[in-house]
């Protein structure tokens, strides 16, 4: 682990040259492949070091996270172009994949929580420095405070965790089964609070749609996964207490997916419309990681890392629509076939990857969902039918809407994509349908 990590320290000073932008963007894919050589199908921790080591679960988010930092560089070449401050861009890129990849590769609780919450510095600087109107701000306090209020008794949980078992890392630590109801919420809560979980998703709107392309991809991407993977990591020592309780969250989280679907359907803005699809999503995550099944557990690992893909597409789409028109409206982004006809295939593409279409992994993800859900209450099968059914009305309604219909009149050109923009659909979209191929590493890896 610590080679990829120090490869990524040495692209520092690369930053901050003229003329690297490419360079460095070059460096994230090298480092992507370099770790996809060092696949490791097996289920328990290797390259072990101090606090360091990766099992599969944290094998498929680290390089996640890798590609999603390649991709968001690729994105954000408005940024290179006028020269926006990119080398301080770059760096904080750098950072935050830096920090993203300490987390997920952490093996001891205590050091997950520190780059956990680290991971939050730079995201705040992507949203506040490069955010596009002036209500950056008050969205960058939304995302500082829900995040920090629930962290506090989760530190607190951690030193009692330590206290108790006299240890930190994760592996040990399953063998431990607490019954104990205040460390339990203090231990869930500032997971469910990154998922983000129907309550408590009011910052993830605002901050997506303030931040740039970029910050919208890493927290599509990665952020909303930080907190299906620190659940699935405390589930080992909190199985007992989980049996008890769990069943508020799967409640919450399904009712609360079937209304968010509903407040899809009344978006205008595109860049709202797709990260309240994302609420909804990770709310079917939550859901099915909260029944503690072997199809449960597995299928929210799919769709986490299905959703990272296809979300952060879909962002890049909705950008690409911004640069070229200079509005998310609905109103205005009308009628794209006429205007970009090459487009509309890669929004195509992937709103139906947004609707579970096969051969896309999220379709594996939901079936299992699904089935681990039903199997734990088939009353729950009500909620699920809406929500299947409202999932595929929004994506239905931003794709008729968005691509057809008169194009708005002050709109008289037709414009393609260029073929950077086509690259980075591409390797949105190949990853998210070639990985049904590979399925075992994300359904038998417990």
């Amino acid at each position: 682990m610590l080679m990829i990590i120090l490869s990524m320290m040495f692209i520092i000073p690369m930053c901050f040259m003229k003329k690297t932008f490419w360079m460095v963007q070059n460096m994230f894919l090298y480092i992507s492949f370099i770790y996809i050589l060092k696949c490791n199908p097996m289920n328990y921790f290797v390259s072990i070091s101090y606090f360091m080591g990766y099992d599969v679960l944290s094998y498929g988010l680290i390089l996640l996270s890798l590609w999603i930092c390649s991709l968001m560089l690729m994105a954000s070449e408005s940024i290179n172009k006028l020269n926006n401050y990119s080398s301080l861009f770059l760096f904080n890129v750098l950072m935050l994949s830096i920090f993203l990849v300490l987390t997920f590769s952490s093996m001891s609780l205590f050091m997950f929580y520190l780059f956990f919450e680290s991971s939050l510095i730079p995201t705040l600087f992507l949203i506040l420095g490069w955010g596009y109107q002036p209500e950056r701000l008050q969205a960058g306090v939304y995302l500082l405070f829900y995040t920090l209020l629930v962290s506090l008794p989760m530190l607190v949980g951690i030193f009692y965790l330590y206290n108790w078992t006299k240890t930190m890392n994760f592996y040990l630590m399953g063998n431990e089964l607490f019954n104990y109801e205040m460390l339990y919420f203090s231990m869930i809560l500032a997971f469910l609070v990154k998922m983000p979980m129907f309550l408590v998703h009011l910052w993830l709107p605002k901050a997506h749609v303030e931040a740039p392309v970029s910050g919208s991809m890493i927290l599509a991407g990665i952020m909303l996964k930080l907190g299906g993977y620190g659940l699935l990591r405390v589930f080992s020592f909190l199985q007992m207490i989980g049996l008890k309780l769990n069943f508020m969250w799967i409640s919450i989280s399904l009712v609360g997916g079937v209304l968010i679907s509903l407040v899809c359907l009344r978006q205008t803005d595109l860049k709202a419309l797709i990260a309240y699809s994302s609420v909804a999503h990770m709310g079917i995550v939550l859901s099915g990681l909260m029944t503690m099944t072997y199809w449960g557990i597995s299928g929210s690992y799919s769709l986490m890392i299905a959703h990272g893909l296809c979300s952060s597409g879909l962002f890049c789409l909705a950008n690409i629509s911004y640069e070229r028109l200079g509005s998310r409206s609905l109103l205005i982004n009308k009628g794209l076939l006429n205007f970009m006809p090459s487009m509309t295939l890669w929004w195509f593409l992937l709103s139906s990857a947004n609707m579970a279409a096969p051969p896309t992994l999220n379709l594996l993800g939901e079936i299992s969902l699904l089935n681990s859900i039903v199997s734990w209450s088939w009353v729950s099968m009500i909620m699920l039918s809406l929500l299947s059914f409202f999932s595929a009305a929004y994506t239905l309604y931003l794709y008729a809407y968005s691509q057809h219909g008169r194009i708005y009149s002050g709109v008289y050109s037709c414009s393609n994509g260029n073929m950077r923009e086509y690259l980075l659909l591409f390797l949105h979209w190949f990853p998210l349908n070639l990985l049904i191929m590979k399925s075992d590493m994300c359904l038998f890896w417990l």
